[in-house]
């Protein structure tokens, strides 16, 4: 039998703890954080390029959250994989439902490997070397996960205690137990004693493996998972499992609730098996993992954009549209975006999330939305507001169009700065040059449309008694967004 690697990517989280640059419409896992341009899931896209030629390769799946769908295919189609196939997560359900959506819409003999989104790995020769030692031990049906080899004692990571040697050599091992974070003392024996690795979350298992594990072991999450895959529905490059089935799915992680099981619990002849892993790998869980990442200068301090650090020392620094400029700090993180500021020491990063919390407790935005939003056809940036007025800064893709709309509570005007606009405003449809504008009023159906060859800008700007992105009607879209009963306003 001829098996196929099949790239697993669990692109889901919301990454609170690196807020405000990430956050629920925009997570982590979309942003370039090191300063290349190319966003983490682009990266572990291209994370097998160079891999050994006797292992082949088939598109990737990529299970994401349903609302962030058209940013994970803009993202894909931009790195190079087109056909890759995106399974919509109604809701979050953790990895190990997420990984069995994807045994379920893969050719059983496939193999698959399950890579969040979200890590870093600086060196891939070691990781491709391990993905072919793993691949041989995934063809005769084990479950295999990659130990990180631990360069110093971290509370912030689960641990896997390896076993005796499994087949020639000691590239892989018997997996003996997976142990909880420990304490800053029990890091320490773990690593002296030289039987732990970290564990990374990545995964290699065979299809029908995988779900014969899972009714053993999870049987009403393999059901769950089912009925959502058998009422799905398919449009575009979307797989949508059903939303009611795949919501009475329990939520549990592949190591929790298959992996650290085998050990006691063979399936079917199906052991685990550890292969250690030294590529430079961070899961950037927090800001200080991005620090420890990033090229630092000379005074231990890491710099993303405009920055200006004087007698500052092991701090990050990190600008989206100002000069953010320190002195005198050590150990702090200073992250600055269009509509929020963090400052944090170093080591309290982990509690960032508790800031979205209340972010969120208050009912605020800024625990969820950026300024600027991203939407299938561009994105928008909201530059100005106040009350019974708002200011949009709007850039459309060549060839792309929003909805056919309509507002119930405001007007807007519209002036082209860039390009050319095809406007449909009532029963009218015109083209405006740069420099010139439009009057939408209140109940018009209207559209706006790139006709041209260069991105389309415009100033939008909105007025009524209520502003809110959820006042449109929605006649025609060109991405399946006419029944959604929640769409965002553009």
């Amino acid at each position: 039998m001829t098996h196929s690697l099949l790239p697993v990517i669990l692109c889901g989280g919301s990454g609170t703890r690196l807020w405000p640059l990430s956050r629920e419409t925009y997570p982590k896992q979309f942003l370039a954080l090191n300063g290349d341009g190319v966003s983490m899931l682009q990266d572990t896209a291209r994370r097998l390029d160079g891999l050994a030629s006797h292992i082949p390769r088939t598109a990737p799946v990529v299970v994401c959250n349903q609302d962030h769908r058209f940013l994970a295919a803009q993202q894909l189609q931009e790195a190079g994989f087109a056909d890759a196939t995106l399974v919509l997560e109604p809701v979050g359900r953790n990895t190990a439902p997420a990984l069995t959506l994807a045994a379920l819409v893969a050719p059983p003999d496939a193999i698959l490997l399950a890579m969040p989104a979200d890590h870093v790995m600086t060196k891939l020769e070691p990781l491709h070397q391990a993905v072919e030692t793993a691949w041989d031990l995934a063809q005769q049906g084990h479950m295999v996960t990659f130990g990180i080899v631990a360069s110093r004692p971290e509370t912030g990571y689960g641990y896997i205690r390896k076993g005796s040697a499994a087949g020639d050599g000691h590239r892989a091992f018997a997996v003996e137990s997976f142990e909880e974070k420990p304490s800053l003392q029990v890091a320490q024996e773990y690593v002296a004693s030289g039987n732990y690795l970290w564990n990374s979350g990545l995964f290699m298992v065979r299809a029908d493996q995988w779900l014969r594990a899972m009714e053993a072991l999870q049987p009403q999450m393999l059901r769950a998972c089912q009925l959502s895959i058998e009422g799905c529905a398919r449009d575009m490059d979307f797989v949508r499992p059903n939303s009611d089935a795949f919501a009475a799915c329990p939520s549990d992680s592949i190591d929790y609730a298959v992996m650290e099981h085998l050990p006691r619990n063979r399936v079917q002849g199906m052991g685990a098996r550890v292969v250690p892993l030294d590529a430079g790998w961070s899961d950037l869980g927090a800001w200080d993992a991005l620090w420890d990442v990033l090229p630092r200068d000379a005074d231990g301090n890491a710099h993303a954009g405009q920055t200006l650090a004087i007698d500052t020392r092991n701090s990050l620094l990190f600008s989206e549209s100002c000069l953010v400029a320190a002195v005198g700090l050590d150990n702090v993180v200073v992250v600055e975006t269009p509509d929020a500021v963090l400052v944090v020491n170093k080591s309290r990063t982990q509690d960032v999330k508790k800031i979205v919390a209340e972010l969120k407790a208050q009912g605020r935005s800024l625990a969820s939305t950026h300024r600027k939003a991203y939407r299938p056809w561009g994105w928008y940036d909201s530059i100005d507001g106040g009350e019974r007025f708002q200011v949009k800064r709007i850039v459309v893709k060549p060839g792309a169009q929003l909805s056919l709309q309509m507002h119930h509570h405001r007007a807007e005007h519209w002036v082209v700065v860039k390009g050319t606009a095809q406007v449909t405003n009532g029963d009218r449809t015109f083209l405006l040059g740069e420099n010139e504008s439009t009057y939408i009023p209140l109940g018009h159906v209207h559209r706006l449309m790139n006709p041209g060859k260069v991105p389309l800008e415009i100033i939008e700007v909105q007025s009524g008694s209520y502003l809110g992105e959820d006042d449109i009607i929605r006649f025609e879209d060109s991405y399946g967004r006419v029944n959604e009963n929640h769409p965002p306003a553009v």
